[in-house]
């Protein structure tokens, strides 16, 4: 088994790459709201004393999206990994986000069947 996690750089994405993961075959997928390094810097820095302006106004992007979810196969995350970037394009440019897995030694309360 295998935890499939990925942090989406554009929060914009989120509903096309859960539609591509559950097309891909994935049973399930917890979202959560999350940051980088780099943003909290961006968002302390002198040079960025107005962009608060603009998440006051709804158009700052201050997050991202973390998505998690537990595989029974390599070969499963690896078709969500091509059905993201079949949404995203090549994972390898930047801001789109990074997905990498882990093995998993066992699980309790989890049933991985669709």
């Amino acid at each position: 088994m295998y935890m499939l996690i990925m942090v989406l750089d554009d929060t914009a994405h989120l509903n096309d790459v859960l539609n591509a993961w559950d097309e891909a075959g994935v049973a399930g997928v917890t979202i959560i709201e999350s940051t980088g390094i780099n943003r909290v810097l961006q968002r302390h820095s002198a040079e960025m004393a107005f962009a608060g302006f603009s998440q006051i106004f709804g158009s700052g992007r201050v997050g991202h999206n973390t998505l998690f979810t537990v595989s029974d196969s390599l070969e499963l995350a690896e078709a969500a990994v091509a059905a993201t970037e079949a949404v995203l394009g090549d994972l390898t440019e930047p801001d789109k986000g990074i997905i990498f897995a882990v093995p998993v030694a066992k699980t309790w309360g989890l049933t991985l069947t669709r």
